[in-house]
């Protein structure tokens, strides 16, 4: 995949419903559920609040990380792992939302963690 800031065309077709509230589910087990959807072009993104320390409070997953979105379980699943999604670089909501070099830093890390 060489866009990892855009849905894929398997899931591109449920990115019109609000998303926020969905449970994010990694490949192997549940990561927490989307606080925010960004649908800008070439910067899709959802915030999951983890809800867990270990985690922080936050992530920030790219739209290409997003396989499948199950709009009657409200369920969002993603090809990265829980550990992956751990080892992202840390995201706080306040001082990276839309900042284009946090944004470029989540990319290259997420785009190299392909599973």
């Amino acid at each position: 995949m060489s866009d990892i800031w855009g849905y894929r065309p398997a899931v591109a077709h449920a990115t019109n419903s609000a998303l926020t509230g969905y449970e994010v589910e990694a490949s192997d087990g549940s990561v927490g559920r989307v606080d925010k959807h960004s649908g800008e072009v070439r910067a899709e993104y959802l915030v999951v609040d983890t809800g867990v320390r270990s985690f922080g409070s936050h992530v920030l997953l790219p739209a290409g990380t997003i396989t499948e979105i199950d709009e009657e379980k409200r369920k969002i699943f993603v090809d990265r792992t829980k550990g992956q999604i751990r080892n992202a670089p840390p995201f706080d909501r306040d001082e990276h939302l839309g900042e284009a070099g946090f944004l470029e830093e989540i990319g290259r890390y997420y785009a190299g963690t392909r599973i």
